[in-house]
């Protein structure tokens, strides 16, 4: 037996699934456990024959940038494994993702809580960007959390290096709502801003607890972005009427933060004004907003045990062994699942094993 075919069926048989717990069109995502040790993890399971040419590039992406980013902020990927016309990413099992927990009503979020999110988004972000990567589709549904709290960027199936300053790169990426309007403009040649611009929309979101900039098409997200900032001018961004896909969009005056981040602090609104500035060089940097005042002022972040989890029970039932190869309908659907709200309890209140309720969701299912 060929020595690598021999090596890949040892690591296959390190894991066992235990339940399908999400599905989309070119992967299965399954909990799993490590059969020595017990641990729970996520078995990611992407479905190679769906391709024309064979692996897809998101695959491959996955597959490389996890392999070389290890970060408490950044999902693990434990092991690699194929089976059959399968490739099997072995990823550490979170609990729940921020978009679950902004649309849960029954948590209050603090100021603290917020600035605990950011601030967990911004080192695993500056990581990424520190190794010249670029994450490409940051949003809250791309933030998991785990059960410790701790927040970690995932899905790297549109992540790219940027470490060639003259590399041509597509600009249909970063789901809509969060896309910055240099790639709506059809800008090839970019660099980190384009994920800043995303921190900014997932910032704005913690704080309204809905989406910032929902736009229903590309034009609508163009007049959406300067409906709510203002439109640009020539000298706030040079060059911008220039680039491939410029359209006018209409002439709209900027809206004061304040007018709408009304519970804000100044400088949360400082910083919030950093993230949305239209020129990409001068947009804040991950490393840079760090370093802002707002995570240095009262009330300092709390403590991601501390932090609100989300009350929805969306564990799927499990599936015996002998279905999870051939049930093609398992997927868990989040609006199905019937809620089990808990409220979040008072700031003043005590800590204990109850107080509040983890979640069982996962969903690393392919862009």
């Amino acid at each position: 037996m060929d020595t690598s075919v021999k090596a890949n069926e040892e690591r296959e048989k390190k894991w066992a699934k235990i339940a399908k717990v999400g599905e989309g069109t070119y992967a299965v995502v399954y909990k799993a456990k490590e059969i020595t040790t017990g641990r729970q993890v996520a078995i990611k399971k992407i479905k190679i024959g769906q391709f024309k040419d064979g692996l897809d590039m998101s695959a491959i992406r996955e597959v490389t940038y996890l392999r070389e980013l290890h970060h408490p902020n950044v999902i693990e990927l434990l092991d690699v494994f194929s089976h059959k016309t399968n490739l099997n990413l072995v990823l550490e099992f979170l609990d729940a993702d921020l978009e679950l927990l902004i649309k849960d009503r029954s948590n209050v979020f603090l100021p603290a809580d917020i600035k605990s999110w950011m601030a967990m988004t911004l080192r695993g972000l500056e990581f990424c960007h520190r190794n010249w990567i670029l994450h490409r589709d940051l949003k809250p549904n791309n933030l998991l959390i785990a059960s410790d709290g701790q927040l970690k960027l995932a899905d790297f199936g549109l992540a790219r290096d940027f470490s060639d300053p003259g590399a041509r790169m597509t600009c249909q990426i970063i789901t809509r709502w969060y896309r910055p309007a240099e790639l709506l403009f059809g800008c090839r040649y970019y660099s980190s801003a384009v994920d800043i611009w995303s921190v900014g929309c997932i910032f704005a979101e913690l704080m309204l607890r809905t989406p910032y900039l929902p736009g229903e098409s590309d034009m609508d997200q163009v007049k959406t972005i300067f409906r709510a900032i203002g439109t640009p001018t020539e000298e706030e961004w040079p060059g911008h009427t220039k680039l491939p896909d410029y359209f006018a969009a209409g002439q709209f005056p900027r809206q004061p933060f304040r007018d709408l981040f009304t519970a804000a602090s100044a400088d949360a609104l400082n910083l919030l004004a950093k993230f949305f500035i239209y020129d990409p060089r001068k947009r804040i940097s991950a490393k840079e907003a760090l370093n802002h005042p707002y995570f240095f002022a009262l009330p300092y972040p709390t403590h991601p045990s501390k932090l609100p989890k989300s009350a929805n029970q969306l564990a799927p039932r499990p599936l015996p062994l002998e279905e999870l190869d051939g049930n093609t309908n398992g997927a868990l659907s989040a609006k199905a699942a019937e809620p089990n709200k808990l409220k979040r309890k008072s700031a003043e209140a005590p800590d204990g094993p109850d107080r509040r309720v983890v979640s069982r969701r996962l969903d690393f299912t392919a862009v």
